[in-house]
């Protein structure tokens, strides 16, 4: 199983993808700063990997649109989800459940819990009470969002513990975009932190001078 750790340039965020099945598989812990106390983000092994993707593409960028989403709740009211308990949003289907936890152990903390019926957990996300407001809105964005999303059929089985809950559309992909997808996907990413070059300054000519030759 492929354990990866991660750190940011600053050393100050490390993720580490530890495959333990009575462990959070994805973890991210961020230092403190003077701003903001240190926090963290963990994913069950089954967290989509859009979601997760969601969260470190936000995190990566130095700098967010003056307008990006900041509010964990306002994607999920958008898409119709409804009240959940106390300070929690469910979704449609009453699968998935969206919480700002009040408990004596981690007040204010992001709570995600997908599930199979009453007693069938499928994966959980938490953000720590400090993560950023950005990061929780832009994961809770990817989990509302209503596209579809890519998974290997091998029609014998599908990714998923309920096949009945799943629309499933088959499409045919060429091996090339599968093989290049990821490399597409890190240049584009990279691209993002490319400083744009700036317009050379002409330079000033001395007045040509003027004189008698000897």
């Amino acid at each position: 199983m492929p354990r990866v750790l991660l750190s940011s340039p600053g050393q100050k965020a490390l993720l580490r993808l530890e495959p333990n099945p009575d462990d959070p598989w994805w973890t991210l812990h961020h230092a403190a700063e003077p701003n903001r106390p240190a926090w963290y983000a963990r994913f069950g092994a089954r967290t989509p990997v859009e979601l997760i993707a969601a969260v470190t593409d936000a995190l990566a960028d130095a700098a967010p649109a003056a307008d990006a989403p900041c509010d964990p709740y306002g994607a999920l009211h958008q898409a119709g989800w409804s009240p959940y308990g106390d300070n929690g949003l469910a979704s449609p289907d009453k699968t998935a459940y969206v919480e700002r936890l009040r408990t004596p152990a981690e007040p204010g903390a992001w709570s995600t819990t997908v599930t199979l019926g009453l007693h069938q957990r499928v994966w959980e996300a938490r953000f720590g009470a400090y993560a950023p407001p950005r990061l929780v809105a832009a994961f809770t964005a990817a989990l509302a969002d209503p596209k579809p999303v890519h998974r290997t059929d091998n029609g014998r089985h599908l990714p998923t513990l309920d096949p009945a809950v799943v629309t499933r559309k088959t499409t045919s992909v060429l091996a090339a975009y599968i093989a290049s997808a990821l490399e597409d996907r890190v240049h584009s990413l990279a691209a993002r932190h490319t400083p744009t070059p700036t317009a050379p300054v002409p330079s000033r000519q001395a007045p040509p001078r003027h004189g008698r030759s000897r």
